[in-house]
C-alpha cells in the first residue's frame, strides 16, 4: 500500500528518522563529534556482499566525503588557531611598543624639566650674585639694570652687535635688543600713558625695517621669544582684546619707566661687555658690570 502522508506530516522529523536508521543499519552513533573513517569503512566492507552494488558504492562515495570533510575542517580549525595566535602576538606586540613609547616620551619630558629647573635655579643664583656686584660698581649716579634687556639696549650698540652677531652667532638676540630699543616707532602707547605694547604685527613690522626685507614666520616667532627671555620682569607677556566680538591679541607690555630706560644709554661709554661675553647669553642673568679704567 502507498504510504499515506498529512499535510501536518514534519519532513525535518522523516528526515532525521531516516539517518537514524541508516546509522542503526551501520551499527553508528550520529551524536559523535567526529565519525571514525576506518571503523565506517569496515562497516561497509562487511556488508558489501548483502548490499546491491548500486548502495555499495553510494556508501563508499559518503565514507570518503565524509573523510574528506573532516579533513578539510581539520585543516580550517588549524588555520583559526594559527590566525587567532599571530593576531594576538600582534596585538601583544603593538600595545608593548605603544607602552615602551609612552615609557620613553615620559622620561624624556622628566629628564628636560629636571634640567630646565636646574638651569633656571643656577642662573637666578648668578643673577642674585650678579646683581648686587652690579649696584656696588656702578659710577655714582647710573642706576643698574633691572634686566639682561635693559643693560644690553644702554651699551654701545657697536658692541652688543659685535658680542651677539659676530662672535656668537645668536642674531636674534641682537634683533630683539634693536628692535626693543625702537618702541617709540613701532609700538603702541597706552592711552593712559601707563607703557606701551607691541602685537606679533608690530614685531613683523618692526623687523621688515631693520632686516629690510620681509622676514621669515620663524624669525618673528624667535625674535617674540628672545624679547621674553631676555625681558626679564621687564616685559610681559599678555593678551589684549577691544571688544567682545573680537579675538584675543598677544602683546609684549612695558611700563613707561622701563622703556624710557631702554634709551638712556646710561653704560655708553663705560666698557662694560669686556670679557663679559660668557655673561651676557643666558636670559635673566645681568652681566657682572666693571667700571672703565679710562
Amino acid at each position: 500500500m502507498p504510504r499515506q502522508t498529512t499535510p501536518n506530516d514534519d519532513s525535518g522529523t522523516d528526515s532525521t528518522a531516516t539517518d537514524q536508521a541508516l546509522a542503526d543499519e551501520l551499527d553508528m552513533d550520529i551524536g559523535q563529534e567526529e565519525t571514525d573513517i576506518d571503523a565506517l569503512q569496515s562497516l561497509v566492507s562487511e556488508l558489501g556482499d548483502e548490499m546491491s552494488p548500486p548502495v555499495s558504492s553510494v556508501l563508499e562515495l559518503l565514507v570518503a566525503t565524509i573523510d574528506d570533510l573532516q579533513e578539510r575542517v581539520k585543516e580550517l580549525e588549524d588555520d583559526v588557531e594559527q590566525t587567532h595566535d599571530v593576531a594576538t602576538t600582534a596585538v601583544g606586540d603593538a600595545a608593548t611598543n605603544d607602552q615602551r613609547l609612552d615609557d620613553l616620551e615620559t622620561q624624556q619630558e622628566a629628564t628636560h624639566d629636571v634640567a630646565k629647573s636646574a638651569i633656571a635655579k643656577a642662573q637666578q643664583l648668578e643673577a642674585d650674585s650678579d646683581h648686587q656686584e652690579d649696584a656696588e660698581q656702578l659710577p655714582e649716579g647710573i642706576e643698574p639694570s633691572s634686566s639682561p634687556l635693559d643693560f644690553f639696549a644702554n651699551c654701545r650698540q657697536s658692541k652688543v652687535k659685535t658680542m651677539f652677531v659676530e662672535r656668537s652667532n645668536r642674531q636674534n638676540t641682537y634683533r630683539a635688543i634693536s628692535i626693543a630699543k625702537r618702541w617709540p616707532e613701532f609700538a603702541t602707547k597706552r592711552t593712559d600713558g601707563s607703557g606701551v605694547f607691541m602685537t606679533k604685527a608690530d614685531l613683523q613690522t618692526a623687523l621688515t625695517a631693520e632686516l629690510g626685507k620681509e622676514p621669515h614666520r620663524q624669525t618673528v616667532k624667535r625674535v617674540w621669544e628672545k624679547l621674553i627671555e631676555i625681558g626679564g620682569g621687564d616685559i610681559v607677556e599678555k593678551t589684549r582684546q577691544v571688544g567682545r566680538d573680537q579675538t584675543k591679541t598677544e602683546i609684549l607690555a612695558m611700563d613707561m619707566a622701563t622703556a624710557d630706560g631702554l634709551l638712556e644709554k646710561r653704560y655708553v661709554g663705560l666698557d662694560l661687555l669686556e670679557n663679559s661675553d660668557h655673561k651676557a647669553t643666558m636670559g635673566g642673568v645681568t652681566p657682572v658690570v666693571v667700571e672703565s679704567s679710562a
